[in-house]
């Protein structure tokens, strides 16, 4: 227990995912002091709206919103691209200490006569019922909305409702909580307008000039603007009813304030966000059951290593007589055909392959990020790295895939490396494929873009493909793997087994304890991924990950053990389907979380699937090296 101890405080840090910014810093200074290092204007940026009651992401242009007049698109990585980001300049331009109240940024009027105008209101109405977020950022840092939850804590989130919406049987929804207003049935109220402060850390006493900012929070707040040539910012909320009969007339508008925070720096600026967000001592208590999970696991194998082995090996010694020396029992009956190739040794040697390329891309990718390389401010960096790693480590794919094949006595090497360089990415590309033909259909700006499709092919058919080829050249060069002994030219025949030592049954309950280490984890992951929150708890990923490959390992080596001693000797589909059937748990989790944050599933039911199975195959593909 001592050494538990030790091994978690040594971890302790790293599950703190510390921080290393991703862009230089930006100073900022007052009208009419500008230079070279130091500006005076604040641009607010807009992403994607999205919703945690839909999987459909859209454009901030694709609502009828104040749009800037000369729109500017800051160059976007690889990994923003694939995760649908889309960021574009707003009309919201501040002056660095300057203050405004209630400054008018457009107008918006519908007609009901107009079937534009009806169309553009009803896509409003829409994204207020789902509960749709504006997601802003200054100075590549997220505009929060800080509002106080459960037990004194305040949370801040990176987004903010467009509105929100009273049903017609006066049930409040979402974020008309906010205010006792917002009661008058089946009506809608708009956030248009916002009360936002910006606070900075003063370079006075550093050696930069200017300012650097280092918080940008917000407040939406409804108003009717009666007059817009004299606005208060006052009175009753902006309603909008259920039914479009009248001409409507939507005036957005902000306030902008300035806060001198010294006791902030730069560098740890994002920290309010990530400590506002709970979910720590449920981290432990996750990693505490894996590691139970883990030590009982650890037990069973070094109790048949250190007891049911030893055993053995001292009774063979101890047989005196050679009537008795060739009565063997248990697992050493099969030991003449325990590495008898397996059926259909060609796709297990591929999937071999792609998984040990799946499992490097993981662990590169998730230590990078407990160092803080691949932090939320490096948007896109996570997605990026392990495209890139994905591409680049063919050739460990393509060695491992043909020295298995030519262990396995095979003898169709060209088809080996062609399948290994296509068969796995083919199938998630299709599916990747099919999935942005109907985010496309749906108009979400969620889909990919033609060229970054036909950049995706390039980089694998240019990169993954030909490195591919190269690893399997050297692996074809090598010798086949030596068995410690040899095997019987004919089969032995395997006696009835009972049900717990049928294929089936095993592999079903192979996988159960492995998820059992990663289901609360899983939890906060799908959880971001649906909810559209940051996640950046990865040093806690990292060290779930770790453990489940020790419980992959060890269920599969205890199932392998004891289908052994019942004498059926066909284990390597077994093996390798034990972990691996964790990915089905994996993929029935997900529908779960799913359909737990969305009341309107069966409509995208389509995509929903496309999504599920594009997860279900990474995760099968990640446990193909656990037996290994």
């Amino acid at each position: 227990m001592r050494l538990l101890a030790t091994g978690l405080l040594l971890v302790a840090p790293l599950c703190a995912a510390f921080y290393l910014p991703g862009l230089a810093p930006v100073s900022f200074c007052e009208e009419g002091e500008e230079s070279e290092s130091c500006k005076s204007l604040i641009e607010l940026f807009v992403n994607r709206l999205d919703s945690v009651e839909s999987v459909l992401p859209y454009e901030y242009d694709a609502f009828d919103f104040c749009q800037d007049t000369e729109e500017k698109r800051p160059s976007e990585n690889l990994g923003q691209v694939l995760f649908g980001e889309r960021i574009a300049s707003s009309p919201y331009k501040f002056t660095f200490k300057k203050q405004e109240t209630c400054k008018k940024v457009c107008t918006r009027s519908y007609d009901p006569a107009n079937s534009a105008d009806k169309s553009k209101l009803a896509f409003l109405k829409k994204g207020m019922q789902l509960n749709y977020q504006h997601h802003w950022i200054i100075d590549n840092m997220p505009v929060t909305w800080c509002y106080d939850v459960e037990d004194g804590q305040k949370y801040c989130n990176p987004g903010f409702p467009i509105g929100c919406f009273v049903t017609p049987d006066g049930r409040v929804k979402d974020a008309c909580v906010i205010n006792s207003e917002f009661n008058k049935k089946n009506t809608f109220y708009l956030f248009n307008h916002v009360d936002i402060t910006i606070m900075y850390h003063s370079g006075k006493d550093e050696n930069w000039p200017g300012a650097r900012l280092v918080t940008a929070r917000l407040r939406p707040q409804s108003y009717k603007h009666t007059d817009e040539n004299n606005l208060s910012c006052e009175g009753p909320p902006m309603e909008i009813p259920g039914e479009f009969n009248n001409k409507l007339n939507l005036i957005y508008t902000y306030s902008v304030t300035f806060e001198e925070k010294n006791n902030i720096k730069w560098a740890s600026r994002w920290d309010y966000i990530l400590e506002s967000m709970p979910h720590t001592n449920i981290q432990w208590f996750s990693i505490m059951n894996s590691l139970v999970i883990v030590l009982f696991l650890s037990g069973m194998v070094a109790m048949i290593i250190l007891r049911t082995l030893h055993k053995d090996i001292a009774r063979y010694n101890q047989i005196d007589s050679s009537e008795d020396a060739q009565e063997e029992f248990g697992w050493k009956l099969v030991h003449g055909d325990v590495f008898r190739p397996p059926r259909k040794g060609m796709l297990l040697s591929v999937f071999l392959g792609q998984g040990t390329q799946i499992f490097i891309m993981t662990f590169i990718t998730l230590f990078l990020a407990c160092l803080g390389f691949l932090s939320p401010a490096n948007r896109g960096a996570l997605m990026t790295c392990a495209v890139v790693l994905w591409v680049l480590l063919g050739t460990p794919a393509g060695y491992v895939s043909a020295r298995m094949y030519k262990t396995f006595r095979g003898e169709k090497w060209k088809t080996n490396v062609l399948l290994t360089a296509l068969l796995c990415p083919g199938i998630v590309f299709a599916d990747f494929f099919i999935m942005n033909l109907i985010l496309w259909v749906k108009g979400s700006s969620a889909a990919i873009p033609f060229g970054t499709l036909v950049a995706i092919l390039a980089m694998w058919f240019g990169i993954s493909v030909p490195l591919t080829f190269v690893g399997a050249y050297f692996g074809f060069k090598e010798k086949p793997i030596e068995h410690p002994v040899r095997t019987n030219q004919i089969p032995r025949q395997i006696p009835e087994q009972s049900f717990f030592t049928k294929p089936l049954p095993g592999i079903i309950m192979g996988g159960i304890l492995p998820f059992g280490c990663i289901f609360i984890q899983l939890f906060f992951i799908l959880n971001s991924i649906w909810s559209h929150q940051m996640y950046y708890m990865f040093g806690f990923l990292f060290l779930v990950f770790i453990i489940l490959l020790i419980t992959c390992s060890e269920a599969t080596v205890l199932l392998c053990y004891f289908h052994l001693c019942a004498e059926d000797y066909h284990w390597w589909w077994r093996s390798f389907l034990t972990s691996s059937f964790t990915a089905v748990y994996l993929f029935i989790y997900h529908h779960f979380i799913l359909w737990l944050h969305n009341d309107h599933g069966p409509d995208l039911f389509p995509f929903h699937s496309a999504v599920l199975v594009h997860f279900d195959i990474r995760c099968f593909e990640s446990g193909f090296h656990t037996w290994f």
